[in-house]
């Protein structure tokens, strides 16, 4: 039976219904499927041995999502080798492409969840009424761990970026 949610995010004030376990820190990360172009799956195991920033958007087409990802791009390279930024929505390839070529995003890897919503509901960020993801931030560390985790309650705001910032900083050592 898969976890549901009731009330645990909103949209615009109105609440949201979410699928999935909500993830705490010190929990194993789930494995998912996900696309990283049309026909290439990836997987968490895709990333094994590396620190992950995931943050997760409902649309990279829109002014959140976009000044998210922008935020996490600009960051990435100070980072190091052993640490990966994946940004994850359900928006197709495609048009992830178009906004990273255009965005100039070029150091954080988009993923998209369109095809199965493996990732949405192992980390329980998948909302059923829109079939997007919520906005959240996870950091995984390089053995899967959950480090860090931060769910919006209003999906339109900003996450914490800072506080993720520096416990992926703190992480790294």
């Amino acid at each position: 039976m898969v976890q549901e949610r009731i009330g645990a995010a909103t949209l615009a004030g109105q609440a949201i219904t979410l699928v999935g376990p909500e993830l705490k820190v010190g929990d194993k990360a789930p494995e998912f499927r996900i696309n990283r172009d049309l026909m290439t799956e990836v997987s968490l195991a895709d990333y094994k041995g590396k620190i992950k920033l995931v943050s997760v958007v409902p649309s990279l087409d829109t002014g959140v999502c976009d000044a998210q990802t922008r935020r996490f791009n600009e960051v990435a390279a100070n980072l190091g080798e052993n640490v990966v930024i994946l940004t994850i929505s359900v928006d197709l390839p495609f048009a992830q492409s178009r906004f990273c070529t255009t965005a100039g995003i070029d150091k954080v890897i988009a993923l998209s969840d369109y095809k199965h919503r493996s990732f949405g509901q192992a980390y329980g960020v998948l909302i059923k009424e829109l079939q997007l993801n919520q906005r959240a931030i996870f950091i995984l560390d390089a053995d899967n761990t959950v480090r860090y985790v931060e769910y919006l309650k209003e999906m339109t705001e900003h996450p914490d970026y800072e506080t993720a910032l520096k416990a992926l900083v703190d992480l790294v050592g």
